[in-house]
């Protein structure tokens, strides 16, 4: 099945050009299984080969991208808990996980939309509790723009700097994936900290 997919994706770009590359993003961003690790770096590659040029390959996996998070936006905020869970077989959206981003997104706020589009994890997901939580549109689609912007950016610059060797960025992403999902749960520690520090810290004592 998810091989099928890749091969979706793969037919997508080589075929259908930029279309081709928006509506994989698309899917990529409502059904996870569809690797952006497979059809950025064949499209960096593809603007290397001079099939595709790059800037517009990374303006529209943007495109796609931003049209995917409205969907799962639209589906947090006006289906709700109910809707989502309900879609969570094919989304990938278990109670768990949406219980834990629901959190992150209760105490970060903008950071969990913008950081979360680079988190191979993470990147479908955090759409959701947005929307859930009535994060106006405007801002919710300037945060995932920018977000989406830099992961197409890297995605696709490797793929047009590897060459015929794209498919090795996809093996690297599953490596960096784990550690980037250690680095922003650490951080997030270390944020919750620096706050509850400061808000709980003694104030001067009348007199010194």
């Amino acid at each position: 099945m998810l091989a099928d997919l890749a091969d979706l994706a793969r037919d997508a770009v080589t075929t259908a050009g930029y279309l081709g590359i928006v509506l994989a993003m698309v899917a990529e961003t409502v059904f996870p299984p569809i690797p952006s690790e497979i059809v950025l770096p064949l499209a960096g590659f593809e603007a290397a080969s001079g099939n595709l040029a790059f800037v517009p390959v990374v303006l529209t996996a943007t495109a796609g991208s931003l049209i995917g998070a409205w969907v799962l936006y639209a589906l947090g905020r006006y289906g709700g808990r109910p809707a989502t869970l309900r879609w969570g077989r094919i989304l990938r959206v278990g109670p768990a996980e949406l219980t834990r981003t629901e959190g992150w997104f209760s105490r970060w706020g903008d950071w969990v939309v913008l950081v979360g589009r680079i988190i191979p994890l993470g990147r479908s997901i955090v759409s959701i509790p947005a929307g859930m939580m009535r994060m106006t549109l405007l801002r919710f689609s300037l945060l995932t723009a920018i977000g989406s912007l830099v992961w197409n950016v890297l995605l696709a610059g490797a793929g047009y700097q590897l060459g015929a060797r794209w498919e090795e960025v996809s093996r690297v992403v599953e490596r960096y994936s784990d550690v980037a999902v250690a680095l922003v749960v650490f951080g997030l520690v270390v944020g919750a900290f620096l706050l509850w520090r400061r808000r709980y810290r003694p104030g001067p004592v009348e007199g010194d």
